[in-house]
């Protein structure tokens, strides 16, 4: 697996805990100039063996040319099978058993897997955020209002050249499994966690895409405008309007827009209570907590939606994206 990483020591821990639990072999980070604990954690799990660090002085997030050096010392060095991009804040979860076995079980013809990802929403309040963050949206979108790209993992290649954002690769031998409903994967992505954290990453990452003059600037534009946002002052109201009031929650789940997901939550809930964060095999009461989510879900979908609460959800959505592309008008102008 791979990882870039800039101050994430928040959650970076839990991250890597995480994937090796679910059968991830090694880990390859690039840690871009990270001031906080982040390097401190790094040596940690560097020293049991368990990941490999390359520092990456630059600021100018070129993301593709990092990842895809990670992806090529994966191949190459570490003889790796298969290789998972992934973020801080995302955690790859099997639809059944655990990495090894999921992808034993992929054709032999398949050499790229496009996985879906779904945002859980805000929920300020003390403790870690696997056990704040419960409800994600059913259908993430991007503030032009499509679907968040999928991200992908591949059969590792001496010729891969994965893209920015880890949405795309090329140079790997076999089809593309393009289809994300049909991957065996399905990421849990918790983006905001605290306004402290998000300002942190806007900034941090806004203002290396600002350096950047490699990539176009639809290339990050979500990143890019809350960092207009930020330097206009107006970022903190942006994520005010983020959190969630308990009617908008309760009607997105009456109307099967938003689900009760705790799937990571019973995951370190009963790695604590059993000390086994670290066995090659998740326990059997976590992925059944994962499979009663993804029913209700389904459940909710086929019953009827109701007008009036799909209409205000959707013109809230509308109201917001227009002043998001409104704010990057002017910012361009």
């Amino acid at each position: 697996m791979t990882l870039l990483v800039r101050d994430e020591e928040e959650i970076l821990e839990d991250n890597l805990r995480y994937h090796f639990a679910q059968g991830v072999d090694h880990v390859v980070v690039t840690d871009n100039r990270s001031t906080d604990g982040t390097p401190d954690i790094l040596d940690r799990f560097r020293r049991e063996g368990r990941v490999t660090v390359i520092q990456e002085r630059d600021d100018d997030y070129n993301q593709s040319r990092w990842v895809t050096r990670m992806a090529l010392l994966a191949a190459e060095e570490l003889r790796a099978d298969w290789v998972i991009h992934n973020d801080a804040d995302e955690f790859w979860w099997p639809k059944s058993g655990d990495f090894r076995g999921v992808l034993a079980e992929i054709p032999a013809d398949v050499g790229v897997l496009s996985v879906e990802r779904s945002n859980f929403l805000p929920a300020p309040g003390d403790g870690p955020f696997h056990q704040r963050m419960i409800v994600r949206e059913t259908v993430s979108c991007t503030i032009f209002g499509g679907p968040i790209p999928p991200k992908v993992c591949h059969r590792a290649s001496s010729d891969a050249s994965v893209g920015q954002g880890n949405h795309a690769v090329t140079g790997v031998p076999g089809r593309t499994l393009a289809d994300g409903s049909a991957s065996p994967f399905f990421i849990l992505h918790y983006p905001m966690r605290s306004y402290e954290q998000f300002e942190r990453k806007i900034v941090l990452g806004g203002a290396a895409y600002e350096r950047n003059t490699v990539v176009p600037w639809e290339t990050g534009s979500g990143w890019r405008t809350r960092y207009e946002d930020y330097k206009a002052g107006r970022l903190p109201d942006w994520w005010a309007q983020q959190v969630p009031e308990v009617g908008f929650v309760e009607a997105g789940l009456g109307d099967g827009t938003l689900v009760r997901d705790r799937r990571l939550q019973a995951f370190f809930a009963e790695g604590k209570a059993t000390g086994t964060l670290l066995v090659d095999a998740m326990p059997a009461r976590v992925h059944a907590a994962g499979e009663i989510s993804e029913s209700i879900r389904l459940d909710r979908s086929q019953r009827g939606r109701s007008p009036v609460r799909t209409a205000l959800r959707a013109s809230g959505r509308i109201r917001r994206k227009m002043s998001g592309l409104v704010d990057q008008l002017k910012s361009r102008i």
